[in-house]
């Protein structure tokens, strides 16, 4: 299994594309509802996913209500700067799907109202209208994996033995 991205109505195309490089590095599956505000041939939306595309899985969708009837029975949370708690207090469970809306409206409010208990917001500063969707994507992406001990994810980096050009800065090493 994996968890699952969903962005209705993206407006962006560098963040759509910094989202699929987040999908492609934790395993995520990305899901698009249409309209789209780019093309997905946009330069900039594939500049931003650089060469990730190929390690990841999307799918794109006509609108919201084909997309939730063609996943009857899916486990959603939905991101919102009106939800009633924070990510941190949901429990996730492998196979979620994370829904977000577009870089300029957010969620409706009318799907919000139907789901509230399965609302959940990113705490910040009243004064702050919002955080960068790709921004949003990536915290709740990685609790989610958190809480379920990053399924499928490597923890641990190790040095490559390449030599580096010199960098002056580096000098208090």
């Amino acid at each position: 299994m994996a968890f699952h991205i969903v962005l209705v109505n993206p407006e962006i195309p560098q963040n759509t594309g910094n989202i699929a490089r987040t999908c492609a590095a934790a395993g995520a599956v990305l899901h698009l509802i249409k309209p789209l505000g780019f093309s997905l041939e946009d330069r900039y939306l594939k500049r931003a996913g650089l060469d990730y595309w190929n390690l990841m899985e999307y799918h794109v969708h006509e609108n919201a209500s084909a997309f939730f009837r063609d996943h009857p029975g899916i486990r959603c949370h939905f991101a919102s700067t009106k939800a009633p708690r924070g990510y941190h207090e949901a429990e996730y469970r492998d196979g979620d799907y994370l829904v977000f809306g577009c870089e300029t409206k957010g969620l409706p409010e009318k799907l919000l109202k139907k789901e509230y208990d399965r609302c959940v917001r990113i705490p910040m500063r009243p004064e702050a209208r919002s955080l960068n969707l790709s921004n949003s994507v990536a915290i709740l992406l990685y609790e989610a994996m958190r809480q379920n001990e990053f399924p499928g994810l490597t923890a641990q980096g190790m040095l490559t033995g390449r030599e580096e050009p010199e960098q002056p800065w580096l000098d208090y090493v």
